[in-house]
């Protein structure tokens, strides 16, 4: 039986994809109003971390934060089943996830940040990023091919959440460089469209370019269910990490300026999207 610790936007979604492929899936949120919604989309809620521990062999984390998930993993790893399965698919910090998974006697713990946000979940179409034993995430097998379109396997636990913290950095910046190329376009009189028409035809494209501009900034919609606070929390992270390694990054501590800066005008709750509004006049 599945596990689901976090039931928000991701985790919901996570629930509801994998009710509709016929898994059964037990769920636990801190707040009942998300363990409601869950149940709504198919789980059975649990009333504690032992219960849900108690009959899940195979359990997955959608978090917020690193302290969260060792919170979690402290209240919920002395009712956990012999050979239980953990995979975390929070955007966590590798140091807490190779802490969690050295610690673990009797279960093992994976990391599985995602990217796709809650609509990928929810259509199976999401990117997983693994660390962990090989084992453990062909074990997985069945429940990753119905919430991914894609997996990659990248090293041991930690080396998952380190690569998409490289991931959501780059997508940070690439945020930033593409708005301010939109504004250069505009002072030359380039539509956005026909800007990004040129730029996807050519070496600069990316994913911001290619997805999150048709569609989520081009037509204003800013509904990507992915906040500044988290992308915020994210940049963070890259640059906690590389003060950890001793590196000196000019280009990622501009960009960590850049989103720091702009909460000025751009609240936590706002979508990340609405970096492109960020400076312009």
């Amino acid at each position: 039986m599945i596990g689901v610790v976090g039931c928000g936007a991701m985790g919901g979604a996570m629930i509801a994809r994998l009710a509709e492929k016929r898994h059964e899936v037990r769920c636990y949120d801190a707040m009942p109003e998300a363990r409601a919604r869950a149940a709504a989309n198919g789980g059975t809620a649990c009333d504690s971390l032992a219960a849900l521990a108690q009959t899940c062999d195979q359990i997955i984390l959608s978090l917020p934060t690193a302290q969260i998930v060792t919170s979690v993993m402290a209240d919920l790893a002395p009712h956990l089943q012999g050979g239980t399965i953990i995979l975390d698919t929070s955007t966590s910090e590798p140091e807490t996830t190779r802490r969690l998974a050295a610690a673990a006697e009797g279960y093992t713990f994976l990391d599985g940040p995602v990217s796709g946000g809650p609509g990928g979940a929810r259509a199976g179409t999401m990117t997983m990023i693994l660390g962990g034993p090989v084992a453990a995430i062909d074990a997985l097998r069945p429940v990753l091919d119905d919430l991914t379109a894609k997996t990659v396997h990248v090293g041991p636990a930690g080396a998952g959440h380190a690569a998409k913290i490289a991931n959501n950095l780059l997508c940070a910046a690439n945020l930033v460089l593409v708005s301010e190329m939109a504004r250069l376009a505009q002072s030359c009189d380039i539509p956005l469209d026909s800007l990004l028409q040129g730029v996807n035809a050519g070496s600069g494209r990316s994913g911001v370019s290619e997805v999150n501009f048709p569609k989520w900034i081009l037509n204003g919609a800013f509904d990507s269910g992915f906040t500044m606070g988290l992308m915020r929390k994210d940049v963070g992270l890259a640059t906690k990490l590389a003060a950890q390694g001793g590196l000196d990054l000019p280009a990622t501590k501009a960009i960590a300026a850049i989103w720091e800066r702009s909460r000025d005008t751009l609240a936590d709750s706002a979508d990340f999207n609405e970096i492109f509004k960020y400076g312009a006049t």
